[in-house]
């Protein structure tokens, strides 16, 4: 019989957590697995419940909740042999919804029921684990507002976008990967390791966690004829066909920011810090990011039929 541990956040937005309880009492397989239920109590506590129930034998850890959650129960699991389940609780389920992983709580709990394992990829931003995207620039800054709001959810997400859009400076960034290193002015730079930021918005619809690259997605100052067909085109898996849109592939990646105007000073030394997100959580960096792709780390649980689609 296999050990599940469940790892719930109880302010995670979308499902009463009460419902999330009497459903895995309901539908989970008893006959094939023991189950436990464990609360985070604040930031960070995911982690350590699911570093200690590996520790203590469990096959299977589930996040309850949304892609920070899944980020800070993912982290304890990187090179183990336990595997990440999810149950999508969140406000965007970016990673849940690249992986196909129903949003429907049943049909969740069934798929764990499934007990199909795949092993993924994950993501550093500075040493710091990601697994759905990263980023810098305007959706870090959205991000970083959009925590502070009192409420969470799709509308207060686009309110954010849109009062901060009038105000944002797209910034200079040198960018070198393994093939290439270029100078460019960028609204954001998105590290896709999977395809999208959350509710659907295939901001890398090609990317995949199981090919070992991320997508390295650089929004350059947007031409408003071409920002008038880009909600059509980020739902619809054609972003990158944006005429502002750059995607370089790649498998690590550094990045400085510069100054204004580029070669007028230091290219290392011009600002203090870049403001930044990783799995929606935000964070402040220093002038230089550095991004890796690490293959094959992450043990999960997902559908078998959709494979091919992550």
């Amino acid at each position: 019989m296999k050990k599940l541990v469940f790892i719930i956040n109880p302010i995670a937005g979308g499902v009463r957590k009460e419902k999330v309880v009497a459903a895995i009492g309901k539908y989970i397989d008893k006959s094939r697995f023991m189950t436990e239920i464990r609360y985070t109590e604040y930031a960070g506590h995911a982690t350590a419940l699911a570093d200690s129930a590996v520790k203590e034998g469990a096959d299977i850890v589930v996040a309850v909740g949304g892609d920070g959650s899944v980020n800070e129960v993912a982290k304890a699991l990187l090179g183990t042999s336990a595997a990440l389940g999810i149950i999508p609780c969140g406000s965007g389920n970016g990673l849940a919804r690249h992986l196909c992983i129903p949003m429907n709580l049943k049909s969740a709990i069934e798929l764990i029921n499934a007990d199909f394992v795949t092993v993924a990829d994950s993501a550093s931003l500075n040493g710091i684990p990601f697994f759905c995207t990263a980023g810098i620039g305007y959706d870090a800054r959205v991000c970083s507002e959009y925590t502070k709001a009192g409420t969470r959810g799709l509308a207060t997400y686009v309110e954010k976008s849109i009062a901060e859009y009038f105000t944002y400076k797209p910034r200079w960034y040198r960018i070198k990967t393994e093939k290439e290193e270029i100078i460019r002015r960028a609204f954001v730079i998105t590290f896709a390791n999977a395809n999208q930021w959350g509710n659907n918005f295939h901001v890398a619809p090609h990317a995949s966690v199981k090919d070992g690259m991320m997508d390295l997605v650089i929004i350059h100052p947007i031409q408003l004829l071409h920002a008038i067909i880009m909600p059509s085109q980020i739902l619809g898996y054609r972003f990158d066909r944006n005429p502002d849109v750059e995607i370089i592939r790649c498998a690590r990646a550094e990045v400085f920011c510069l100054p204004e105007v580029p070669g007028k000073e230091d290219k290392r030394g011009a600002s203090p810090g870049m403001e930044a997100h990783f799995d929606g959580e935000p964070w402040v960096s220093g002038p230089e990011l550095s991004v890796k792709i690490h293959p094959e780390s992450l043990r999960v649980v997902v559908p078998e039929t959709e494979l091919s689609r992550i």
